[in-house]
């Protein structure tokens, strides 16, 4: 098992990257950390303690984080409702601790080599680096969904959305030297869902809650983004972990915007070859099939069902 940190804002997607990383047996999660992004910090942290209790893992450690982004005021997401889990809408309690950095920083002295898994904007991580950059240091690697390489975005027209909320804290942690992959939207927007894949679950504890869930979202997508289907993005980088062989990837260069209002959050690479030197390795492509296949059939309960890989496919 993979020992992990996942960083997270709860968020549709990211119930049901939990719910995969939970039922796939393939990580140890040592904790979930939360952070305001696609929601409130309270809403964020009450969607992923409730996720936990859908999954009966209450015993995973739920740490709350940054409330804002480092320097500018928090632009919530609008495909996941007022409760960032409109269809559920939970009603449990938040019940925030504030501790994340703290949580992060401890978690990582007694497992080094450890990965960490980010869903949401990266201020959490940034604060990290900030406060213990040593510690900091001692990570395996950080996979984080966000990004546009080649792809229009899906904030504005450049940016996706986890880098756009917070660009400053983007900015320290592409810059901070650790070994970085990220799936960004070049690689989620093939991987699309129905409702028709979602029916599959039914006869399993998760099937309600997920057509719940998934109705709304699918609708709010259409309606804001112009896709009516249920887009993948943080269950794809957990999907990564689990199997590599059949993603694509490739090292670059890149830089964050931080700084211009028209290109807030893009993710600069450097697309010329003329650099010898990378600081990210991006997912550029992930097999469509055989993450629906997977997805499913982990959700459902069943064993992994094609031969685990550890390593990606380089383009």
């Amino acid at each position: 098992m993979i020992p992990v940190i996942i960083d997270t804002d709860p968020g549709h997607d990211d119930a049901l990257a939990i719910m995969l990383a939970v039922k796939s047996n393939f990580f140890d999660i040592k904790a979930i950390t939360t952070v305001a992004g696609n929601s409130t910090i309270e809403n964020t942290t009450r969607n992923a303690r409730y996720i936990l209790k859908l999954l009966d893992r209450e015993d995973i450690p739920v740490y709350s984080g940054a409330l804002k982004p480092l320097k500018q005021e928090l632009i919530q997401a609008v495909v996941h409702g007022k409760s960032g889990l409109e269809g559920i809408d939970p009603k449990n309690e938040a019940l925030l601790t504030n501790n994340a950095v703290e949580k992060i920083i401890s978690i990582i002295k007694s497992n080094p080599d450890i990965t960490i898994i980010t869903l949401g904007p990266l201020t959490n991580i940034a604060q990290a680096i900030l406060q213990d950059p040593e510690t900091m240091k001692k990570v395996k690697q950080i996979v984080s969904m966000g990004g546009a390489i080649k792809v229009p975005g899906n904030k504005n027209r450049v940016a996706e959305f986890n880098i756009f909320v917070d660009p400053d804290a983007a900015d320290i942690v592409f810059n901070f030297p650790v070994k970085k992959t990220i799936i960004p939207l070049d690689a989620c927007n093939n991987v699309q869902l129905q409702i028709e894949d979602f029916e599959k679950l039914k006869g399993t504890d998760l099937y309600e809650p997920v057509i719940k869930m998934m109705k709304p979202y699918i609708k709010n997508i259409g309606e804001n983004e112009g896709v009516f289907a249920a887009l993948m993005y943080d269950p794809l980088t957990i999907y990564y972990l689990i199997n590599t062989k059949v993603c694509v990837s490739k090292e670059y260069d890149i830089k964050i915007e931080t700084k211009s209002d028209l290109t807030r959050g893009m993710t600069v690479a450097e697309l010329r070859n003329i650099t010898k030197k990378f600081n990210v390795r991006v997912v550029e492509k992930i097999d469509k099939e055989s993450f629906k296949k997977d997805f499913i059939q982990i959700l459902k309960g069943n064993m992994f069902s094609t031969k685990l890989s550890q390593t990606a496919g380089v383009k």
